[in-house]
C-alpha cells in the first residue's frame, strides 16, 4: 500500500517527466510544510493566546500576535529561498556497474537574494549547498549504480529549512541527460590473451625493445649505437642491432569465449580492455555488432567500454 501511495503522489507532483537543463523553481514547483519544531512553535503560540484571552492580558496578546505574524513571515521567507533556483548542468563521468557515480550539480540563482542551507537528495545521498547572488555553486552526489548502459538521473529532491527553521519547502528537478555506467568487470579474470596478436612479426631497428645482433660500423651510425666494450675485444667498430616486436596488438574476440553467458562475456572483455589500456597496450575489440581498433588511448578505451555497455541484455 506503501509503495502505491508513493507511486501515486510521484505521478501527481511536478515535474512529472524529465526536462532538459536548464530548469528554473517558480512558485508552482514549491511544496512547503511545517516541520516538528514549527508545530511545537504553533502549539506553544496557541497555548500562550489562550491564556492571554483568558486572563484578558493585553500585553501577553500582543507578544503572541508578534510571534505569530513572525513565524508567519519565515514560512515567506522559506519559500523565497527556493524561488529562482536554477539547476543548470548534472553530468557525472561514467563508472563501472556496482561502483558509486559522482554526479556534478551546477546551481545558480536569479541573483536577488542569497539562498542559504540548500539541502540536495538523490537516492539516500545527500549535499548541502550555498547559492550566492548570481555565481554557479556546485555540489556533488553520490548516486549508486547497478546495471551497465544508460541510467536515467531521476527526481533530485532540493529543500530548506531556512530561515527559523519552522517550515520545510522542497521542489524537484527531473534532469533529461542519462548517464552511462560501464559493464561490471569480472573480479577473477584470466590474464590477457597471449596469442591474440594482429600480423605479429620482428623488426630490427637502431633502436626497439631488445638486443638482436652486433654489426659492423656504418659511415653516418650514431656513436651511442656503438658497443665499446664489443669493439675493444674483437678490434673492430662494432654497432648494437635492436629488435623491435609488433606483437602488442591484442585481440579481444567476443567469440572466442564461447560457452559463457553474454554477461560474463561483457565483464571479462571490459576486464581485458581495462587492463590493456593499463599496460599501455594496443588492442582491437571485436564484438557481433562491431569491430574498434586496433589502437589505445583514453578515447579508444572509453568506445570500447560504451560498445560492451550498450549491447543489447540477454
Amino acid at each position: 500500500m506503501l509503495a502505491a501511495l508513493r507511486q501515486r503522489v510521484s505521478a501527481w507532483i511536478r515535474p512529472r517527466q524529465s526536462e532538459a537543463l536548464p530548469v528554473t523553481l517558480d512558485r508552482h514547483r514549491i511544496y512547503i510544510l511545517p516541520t516538528g519544531f514549527g508545530l511545537f512553535i504553533a502549539l506553544i503560540l496557541g497555548a500562550m493566546l489562550l491564556g492571554a484571552l483568558n486572563y484578558n492580558n493585553n500585553p501577553a496578546l500582543l507578544l503572541g500576535f508578534l510571534l505569530a505574524s513572525t513565524a508567519v513571515l519565515s514560512l515567506h521567507a522559506t519559500h523565497l529561498t527556493l524561488s529562482g533556483v536554477r539547476l543548470r548542468t548534472a553530468h557525472a563521468l561514467a563508472v563501472h556497474a556496482g561502483e558509486p557515480m559522482l554526479l556534478k550539480l551546477q546551481l545558480e540563482s536569479d541573483g536577488a537574494r542569497d539562498r542559504n542551507g540548500l539541502v540536495l537528495e538523490l537516492d539516500g545521498s545527500r549535499a548541502m549547498v550555498r547559492v550566492v547572488d548570481a555565481l554557479l555553486a556546485h555540489a556533488e552526489l553520490r548516486v549508486p549504480t547497478h546495471t551497465r548502459g544508460w541510467m536515467a538521473i531521476g527526481r533530485i529532491t532540493v529543500s530548506t529549512t531556512q530561515p527559523l527553521g519552522l517550515a520545510r519547502a522542497w521542489a524537484y528537478f527531473w534532469p533529461q541527460p542519462r548517464l552511462l555506467v560501464y559493464p561490471r568487470l569480472e573480479a577473477q579474470a584470466p590474464p590477457l590473451p597471449s596469442h591474440a596478436g594482429l600480423g605479429a612479426r620482428n623488426r630490427v631497428r637502431s633502436q626497439g625493445d631488445e638486443l638482436h645482433h652486433l654489426r659492423d660500423y656504418r659511415h653516418g651510425d650514431p656513436p651511442r649505437q656503438i658497443a665499446w666494450k664489443a669493439s675493444a675485444r674483437s678490434e673492430r667498430l662494432l654497432v648494437r642491432e635492436y629488435e623491435s616486436r609488433s606483437d602488442r596488438d591484442l585481440r579481444l574476440d567476443w567469440n572466442a569465449l564461447t560457452g559463457m553467458a553474454n554477461e560474463a562475456r561483457i565483464s571479462r572483455l571490459a576486464r581485458w580492455v581495462v587492463e590493456a589500456d593499463r599496460i599501455g597496450a594496443r588492442y582491437q575489440l571485436i564484438l557481433p555488432n562491431a569491430t574498434l581498433g586496433p589502437a589505445q588511448g583514453h578515447a579508444h578505451r572509453h568506445a570500447c567500454l560504451r560498445a560492451l555497455a550498450l549491447l543489447p541484455h540477454g
